[in-house]
């Protein structure tokens, strides 16, 4: 938990990554942050022209006064020298703290595009694929409510109990708010070994042990998600490579299949050795953004998906996450999350799904609709009030 901005770099698309490489080596600290999609720009001959309606900066990462680290039922603060005596008084309020529980009332979220709307989109870009433009690529929606008054931190705690994702992060700068339950690791570095863990691979719980082992096994079985899978599994295994020691690229585990509160996952894991002499900002930048948000091959597939998508995606596809003094990250993908602009009162998710050959865009549009199940259940049921 990082708390208090001591220092700040907030940026747009342009030459984002090259700001962040001189803030993270001016700093040499821990820094807390994020990366938006959008940021393709940066790496790719490409541009956003969607309509953006929450307008979150490109980049954004703090140096934070205060650091709490919990492990288990043990927390240690790490504060820099200016605000250090306030540890005993910060935990204190901490350990006082009341949880208020509010009276909220339904507000209902407007889809982007009806299922019609949807299918048609889906229909033209398996055109695409059909022709050979691309293999396959991850198509996105957006649900959204205006003039909403929310209580962030109540709504991400509920969130947080629903999913209970193992990737779960709350991100609050200035009117800014990122509520994310995601299920997904985009890239960790641990030393010298990268570890990335993209999903591609979605099926619903089943309302008992019978069939939610059923729906369990038929994920596991369905040719069309591993083929999915395996496609960004070899993207991924290519953007290793890019700062990889020969021969240490490795996958792990392919096409496991995983099981979270709302869905069953498929995942697979991907590591390599990094080279020495590469910097975090290049290791991060050669990866993004990540396959399993794209497609493949991924400057095609992010083209088509721009052409179809009306929606500037923003933080959604981009990546949560922290690097630390000693050069070591970790960032997830930003998936199953409710992205707020207070000043806007503009609250808003968005889903997506993997188009191949074999997708059938009536299948597809009902995952979306499962992707979307827990945030919808969350706000609508306790966690939004209008004005």
């Amino acid at each position: 938990m990082a708390v208090e901005a001591f220092t700040a770099l907030k940026t747009d698309d342009h030459l984002a990554f090259d700001s962040l490489e001189d803030y993270q080596s001016t700093t040499k600290d821990w820094l807390f942050g994020y990366f938006s999609y959008d940021l393709k720009n940066d790496t790719e001959a490409i541009s956003s022209k969607n309509d953006d309606l929450l307008d979150f900066p490109e980049l954004y990462f703090i140096q934070p006064k205060k650091i709490w680290f919990i492990k288990g039922d043990y927390a240690e603060a790490h504060y820099l020298n200016l605000v250090d005596d306030e540890i005993e008084s910060d935990f204190s309020a901490i350990r006082h703290t009341k949880l208020t529980q509010t009276n909220y009332s339904w507000y209902p979220f407007s889809p982007q595009w009806t299922k019609e709307e949807y299918i048609d989109k889906a229909d033209s870009i398996l055109k695409h694929i059909l022709r050979g433009d691309i293999y396959e690529v991850n198509f996105c929606q957006a649900f959204s409510a205006n003039n909403l008054n929310i209580d962030a931190h109540s709504t991400f705690e509920h969130l947080n109990l629903k999913s209970k994702a193992p990737f779960s992060s709350f991100f609050q700068v200035e009117n800014f708010h990122a509520l994310c339950a995601s299920p997904e690791r985009f890239l960790k570095k641990q030393g010298d070994t990268l570890i990335s863990q993209p999903i591609k691979g979605t099926s619903k719980r089943g309302t008992s042990t019978t069939e939610d082992d059923l729906l369990k096994q038929n994920l596991s079985d369905d040719p069309k998600e591993i083929s999915e899978n395996v496609m960004i599994v070899d993207l991924v295994r290519n953007d290793l490579s890019k700062t990889a020691i020969k021969n240490s690229v490795e996958v792990e585990e392919l096409c496991k299949v995983y099981t979270y509160e709302q869905v069953h996952q498929m995942i697979s894991t991907i590591t390599s050795k990094v080279k020495p002499e590469v910097t975090v900002t290049e290791i991060i930048k050669s990866l993004f953004p990540m396959g399993s948000m794209t497609g493949a091959p991924k400057l095609s597939a992010m083209q088509i998906a721009e052409t179809y998508e009306s929606t500037k995606r923003g933080l959604y596809s981009g990546s949560i996450g922290y690097i630390t003094p000693e050069n070591d990250f970790d960032f997830n993908v930003v998936i199953r999350t409710l992205l707020y602009n207070s000043e806007r009162e503009h609250l808003s998710y968005m889903v997506g799904s993997a188009l191949t050959a074999q997708a059938d865009p009536e299948k597809e549009y009902e995952e979306c609709l499962v992707k979307g199940k827990a945030l919808q259940y969350v706000v609508n049921a306790t966690a939004v009030t209008e004005d």
